[in-house]
Formats: C-alpha cells, sequence, structure tokens
C-alpha cells in the first residue's frame, strides 16, 4: 500500500507546522518549500484552505486517502460533533495509541512495529495498524520484543506520561486505553471544522 515516503522537512513546510515532531529545518526556512517558496502568493481560496487542513491531519496521522474519507464517514454517522469525533477516531488507531505511549517515536515506526507482530492487544497479538482500539484494552509490548533496542531507546524517551487518558505499566510494558480523549487533551493543531465544511460541499 502506497505511503508517503519522501523528505518530511517538506511536508512541515508546507503546512508550517512541525506534524513529525521538532525540526531545525523548519525553524530556520518557515517558509513554502520550492523554488517560489518564499514569493509573493495571492490570497488562497476557501477551499484550499479547507483542503490543506485535511491534507495536514493525513499526513499527521499517516493514513490515505480512502482511509481518511472512510474514517470521516463513521465519524459523520455518529452522534455528536463530527470534527472531534473524527480526531478521537484518529487517536484511537492502535499505531497511533502505539505512539502515544511511547513504545515507538513516531507513527510510523509505531505502524511497522505494528505490522511486525511486536506489539499485543489484551494480551492477543495484532498486526493491524488501523486497529480501533476499545476503552479499557491493554496495549503491550510481546514478550519475546520487550529487548527489542528500538523499543527500549523510545520508552528512554518516557513520552508516556503526557497523555491524560492512558496509563502506563512500566513494569510490564504495557499501557490502557482508559478514556476517549476530549478535544482539548488532544494536542495535534488541527482545524477539524475545515475538514467537516470540505466533505459538506
Amino acid at each position: 500500500m502506497a505511503r508517503y515516503r519522501g523528505p518530511k522537512t517538506k511536508i512541515a513546510r508546507k503546512f508550517n507546522d512541525a506534524i513529525y515532531g521538532p525540526d531545525k529545518t523548519l525553524a530556520k526556512k518557515n517558509y513554502p518549500p520550492g523554488q517560489h517558496g518564499r514569493g509573493r502568493r495571492k490570497k488562497q481560496s476557501e477551499y484550499a484552505i479547507q483542503l490543506a487542513e485535511k491534507q495536514k491531519a493525513k499526513y499527521t496521522y499517516g493514513l490515505l486517502e480512502k482511509q481518511f474519507s472512510n474514517l470521516f464517514d463513521h465519524a459523520s454517522r455518529k452522534s455528536g460533533i463530527t470534527g472531534e469525533i473524527l480526531l478521537q477516531l484518529l487517536e484511537s488507531r492502535l499505531d497511533n495509541v502505539v505512539f502515544r505511549l511511547g513504545i515507538a517515536p513516531t507513527r510510523n515506526a509505531a505502524r511497522q512495529l505494528v505490522l511486525h507482530k511486536h506489539v499485543t492487544v489484551n494480551g492477543d497479538v495484532l498486526n493491524i495498524p488501523s486497529y480501533s482500539v476499545k476503552i479499557g484494552d491493554v496495549i503491550a509490548v510481546r514478550e519475546k520484543s520487550k529487548s527489542l533496542e528500538a523499543i527500549t531507546y523510545s520508552l528512554s524517551r518516557g513520552s508516556a506520561t503526557k497523555y491524560p487518558w492512558l496509563e502506563w505499566n512500566t513494569s510490564e510494558l504495557s499501557g490502557k486505553f482508559m478514556v476517549v480523549p476530549t478535544r482539548e487533551e488532544i494536542p495535534e493543531n488541527i482545524k477539524e471544522q475545515l475538514i467537516v465544511e470540505l466533505y459538506s460541499k
């Protein structure tokens, strides 16, 4: 399945947002990439602004167009604020939860760990990155993978304590999905209402 594997800084500069984490180049070149990046840009249309926000969300969470569209359809069928539900569904993906727990340093790395069967959900090995984690689910590092250098290095950074909807057990290398996060708790700089307006056209 095709995924973006190009320069991450280029995408971060495109949206002027460090969507892949701290970026020294973005700090120096806070203008769009390309020959005319510094040039004067004409005022963007409403549609262009909405489309850019959707693209930013797609790149941030590492989804393809069809996956993102299907997830939006799912969110729109639920009762509540569609934009907030969309972000909650994105946050509930297994690859994202593995990333949030600090088991992997990036979502791409988390996806790889899941695909290579290094992660369990409620004791069972699960290799589906898009699996929707439920409240009460326990996500853990597989026993034979606990000494994997990539995992131990990522965990040493201690990022699991950042998110109030997750509970981390250091001795077991496992985390529990305690509650669906509220919009205020989700740190991503995404204007989800623009995405809703785009799909509502």
